[in-house]
């Protein structure tokens, strides 16, 4: 698009015993980091072929730290014990019941391998002794989606252009990280909530219709520049982050189906697009200036749509 810019523990078995209270010792729990790979849990192996010390997870991880004793470090018996688990490991088994994503770099960047829920694998060249964050991936995998048009997408498939990869992202984030790209923040709640709504809409329609591949062969559904909206990561601020909020369950149709919505700074620049299809982003400004809801703005731009 066209762009405008653990102490309580403690203090329990203390007072217990200062009042002569015997404590029974609490049962281990699988899901303690052990160096036991136990179910649910997602485990790294020092050594390839599911070899060497353990460092077991329950969750996703965006950076395990470099130095002792702050890292997340190898836990069980063998080759490895006691290194930190970043840019250490050599294969993996998922016990966790979603896919897990393995990254290159640390905040779930960079190149990555994914790991389907009960797999065990060598992490490949470009991962092997290059680890620095994984992710449990909750929705869909590979091309897929799960929205429809009554359905959110809970994840987009996002075609980083500079960075040549494709990332897929929560679908929440990606509208929240794309809203203050596209519209002037400090502008009238109704204009960020009718673009809040443009924006998802847009986004949506494609996660549900795009059959786009990289050169490279990868599936996306949107483009991370003005070719279609422009994303960048941990952009999100507070005007626009509460719009997308407060019109999250808002959807918009044509004939049940959701609405592939375009805007655009002018209706001037948005000239090219059929008349009814496309909403000027100042116009979306002077209609909330003069006291329109977005509801009422969206109907302005967009014919025969129903919003709600």
């Amino acid at each position: 698009m066209t762009t405008l810019k653990g102490v309580p523990g403690v203090l329990a078995v203390l007072v217990a015993v200062l009042v002569g209270v015997a404590v029974a010792p609490g049962a281990a729990s699988a899901a303690d980091r052990d160096g036991g790979c136990d179910s649910g849990e997602f485990c790294y192996y020092y050594n390839s072929n599911q070899a060497g010390s353990v460092s077991d997870f329950t969750d996703s991880l965006d950076d395990y730290g470099t130095t002792q004793p702050s890292c997340y470090d190898f836990k069980g018996a063998g080759n490895g014990k006691g290194l930190c688990v970043k840019n250490n490991a050599a294969s993996v088994w998922n016990r966790t019941s979603k896919t897990v994503r393995v990254y290159f770099n640390s905040n779930f960047a960079g190149a990555s391998q994914d790991f389907a829920a009960g797999a065990k694998g060598n992490l490949n060249a470009t991962l092997k002794n290059n680890n620095a964050s994984h992710e449990l991936l909750s929705g869909p995998t590979g091309c897929s989606t799960d929205g429809t048009n009554s359905k959110l997408p809970s994840t987009i498939l996002v075609y980083r252009v500079s960075l040549g990869r494709v990332d897929r992202v929560d679908f929440k984030t990606y509208v929240k990280n794309v809203l203050p790209n596209e519209w002037v923040t400090s502008w009238p709640n109704a204009s960020l909530e009718a673009g809040a709504v443009a924006v998802k809409s847009y986004g949506w329609y494609w996660a549900l219709h795009s059959t786009r591949k990289t050169s490279g062969g990868q599936c996306y559904d949107v483009r991370d520049d003005t070719g279609d909206q422009v994303y960048r990561p941990s952009s999100a601020q507070a005007s626009t982050s509460s719009a997308v909020d407060s019109t999250w369950s808002t959807r918009m149709t044509r004939s049940g189906n959701i609405l592939q919505a375009h805007y655009c700074a002018t209706t001037t620049a948005c000239g090219g697009w059929v008349d009814g299809d496309w909403m000027s982003q100042y116009g979306s400004r002077d209609l909330a200036n003069a006291g329109k809801n977005y509801q009422a703005i969206l109907r302005y731009y967009y014919r025969d749509v129903t919003v709600s």
